[in-house]
């Protein structure tokens, strides 16, 4: 069974830091896509950054300049670097994955299951 299992996440005070992980386990053929979404309470799952195969990056423009997101293939993992954190930026990040799990199967879409991000003095 394939997961994908966040960490990383925690209470900073405006201004610092979190670097976010997500690693992939079980039966893998290939990972295409990677990304990171966020959700507040009463709002909808909304795009932080995305990472094609190749290293391709693109970013929601709150974000930009920000954060950085990179991936290791050979790991099956995927990181966001948070900068500059600004107490808008709380919320529940999931990371999101377009996973082959053998060579003849169609990709499928896998979301962990969360990592919460409080940005507080």
């Amino acid at each position: 069974q394939v997961q994908f299992v966040e960490s990383g996440g925690g209470l900073v005070q405006p201004g610092g830091s979190l670097r976010l992980s997500c690693a992939a386990s079980g039966s893998i053929f290939r990972i295409y896509d990677m990304g990171w979404y966020r959700q507040t309470p009463g709002k909808q799952r909304e795009l932080v950054a995305t990472i094609t195969r190749s290293g391709t990056t693109n970013y929601a423009d709150g974000v930009k300049g920000r954060f950085a997101i990179s991936r290791d293939n050979a790991k099956g993992t995927v990181y966001l670097q948070m900068n500059g954190l600004k107490p808008e930026d709380t919320a529940v990040y999931y990371c999101n994955a377009q996973v082959q799990t053998t060579i003849l199967s169609r990709e499928l879409t896998y979301w962990g299951q969360g990592t919460q991000v409080t940005v507080s003095s």
